[in-house]
C-alpha cells in the first residue's frame, strides 16, 4: 500500500475493526464502513480492494459532498452529449470507470433521494443509462460506502432510503475514535514524529518529554488521527531541536492574541502549556519508585494537574485551555485523581 496508506495501532478496538474489513475483502458484496471525520474510512476502503480478488482492477472514489446536488448523478452514471447544458460531449461515469473493480463512495448521507434511486438499481441489478440515454449497461461494480452521518436514523426520518441502506449494509464496519483506542496516541505519535524528522532531515528523533505526551494521551482529539497527524508534525517542525525531547505542543494552531478569535471575544488567549507546567516538579507529591508504568503515569498525570490548578489559581476553565482539554475533559481528570472539590 503506499506511504499515506499504512495501519498504524495496537488497541483491540482498531485491530478488530481492521481484521473485519480483512474478512470482508474477499466477499463481493457491499461494505458500509462508519466512523468520525479522520478514523480512517478510506483506508479500510483500500483495504477492502488491495485484498480482493479485484485488486488488479480500478478502485474509483466519488466523495459525495464534493458536488451539487445537480451534477452527482452525471458523475456517477454519466451522460450523453447534449444531454444538459454545458455536456458538449459524452462522458462515462464512475460505474463504468470501475467496472470490474471497486467504487468508494464517500459522505455517502449527502445523496440526494433520486440519485439514492438509481444507485438502488445500480446495485440491485447491475445495470446502468448515462443520462440523455435510453440505452442500458451492465457493470460488475463491488460497492463500499462510508460515511459519519446516523444512516439508520436517517431512514427513520424519511431523509435515507431504508431498502437502499438494506442492500448496503451486508456488513458494517465501524471505526473506532482515536479517543477509544487505549495506547494507539504513544505509537501513532511516534510514528508520525520519526517521518517528520526524517523529511526534516535530523540525524534523529528526539521523541516527546513526560509532559508532553500526557498532554496528547489526554486530549480528546475530534479530528481523529488526521487532526493528531497535523499537530505532531507541527510539534516536531517549530521545534527545531534534534537533541532535546518535544517539550511544546500546539493543540490549536489558531490560538493568538492577535487573532480574530481573541479581538472578537475580548479575552485574552489562555496560558499555554509550557507556561503552566514547569512548576510541576515542584508541586508534585514525592513518593517512593512507583510498582508499575501505570502508576508512575498517573503519579505524573496528577502532579501536573495539581500544578497547573495552583499555578492558574484553581481556575478550571484556564487550566482546562492551557492543558488543552475541554472542560468536561478537565472534570473527568480531577475526579480521577481526587481533586475535583479542591486541595482537601
Amino acid at each position: 500500500m503506499e506511504r499515506d496508506a499504512h495501519f498504524i495501532g495496537q488497541s483491540t478496538a482498531f485491530l478488530d475493526a481492521v481484521e473485519r474489513a480483512s474478512r470482508a475483502a474477499a466477499v463481493r458484496r457491499p461494505v458500509l464502513v462508519i466512523g468520525e471525520r479522520g478514523t480512517g474510512k478510506e483506508l479500510i476502503a483500500q483495504r477492502l480492494h488491495h485484498l480482493s480478488p479485484r485488486w488488479g482492477e480500478p478502485l474509483v472514489t466519488l466523495n459525495c459532498a464534493a458536488l451539487p446536488e445537480t451534477l452527482i448523478e452525471a458523475e456517477l452514471f454519466g451522460h450523453e452529449a447534449g444531454a444538459f447544458t454545458g455536456a458538449t460531449r459524452a462522458r462515462a461515469g464512475r460505474f463504468e470507470e470501475a467496472d470490474r473493480g471497486t467504487l468508494f463512495l464517500d459522505e455517502l448521507g449527502n445523496l440526494s433521494m433520486a440519485a439514492q434511486e438509481r444507485l438502488l438499481r445500480a446495485i440491485e441489478y447491475g445495470e446502468v443509462v448515462r443520462i440523455g440515454s435510453s440505452r442500458s449497461m451492465t457493470v460488475d461494480v463491488r460497492i463500499v460506502a462510508a460515511t459519519n452521518a446516523d444512516l439508520p436514523r436517517m431512514a427513520a426520518e424519511g431523509t435515507f432510503r431504508a431498502d437502499l441502506l438494506d442492500r448496503l449494509s451486508f456488513e458494517v464496519i465501524t471505526l473506532p475514535p482515536l479517543r477509544a483506542r487505549e495506547g494507539d496516541v504513544t505509537e501513532l505519535a511516534d510514528y508520525y514524529g520519526r517521518r517528520m524528522a526524517s523529511e526534516l532531515e535530523w540525524g534523529r528523533f528526539p521523541g516527546f518529554s513526560g509532559a508532553a505526551m500526557v498532554a496528547l494521551e489526554n486530549y480528546q482529539w475530534p479530528g481523529n488521527v488526521r487532526e493528531l497527524r497535523n499537530v505532531v508534525e507541527r510539534a516536531v517542525y517549530r521545534w527545531g531541536d534534534e537533541a532535546t525531547p518535544i517539550d511544546e505542543v500546539v493543540f490549536d494552531p489558531f490560538a493568538s492574541s492577535w487573532g480574530l478569535r481573541a479581538m472578537t471575544e475580548g479575552a485574552p488567549p489562555p496560558p499555554t502549556l509550557a507556561e503552566v507546567l514547569p512548576c510541576a516538579a515542584d508541586t508534585a507529591p514525592a513518593s517512593d519508585m512507583p510498582a508499575s508504568l501505570r502508576e508512575a503515569v498517573e503519579a505524573h498525570e496528577r502532579g501536573l494537574l495539581l500544578a497547573a490548578l495552583e499555578r492558574l489559581r484553581w481556575n478550571q476553565r484556564k487550566v482546562a485551555g492551557a492543558l488543552g482539554l475541554t472542560y468536561d475533559q478537565l472534570r473527568h481528570c480531577l475526579k480521577k485523581h481526587g481533586l475535583h472539590q479542591g486541595r482537601g
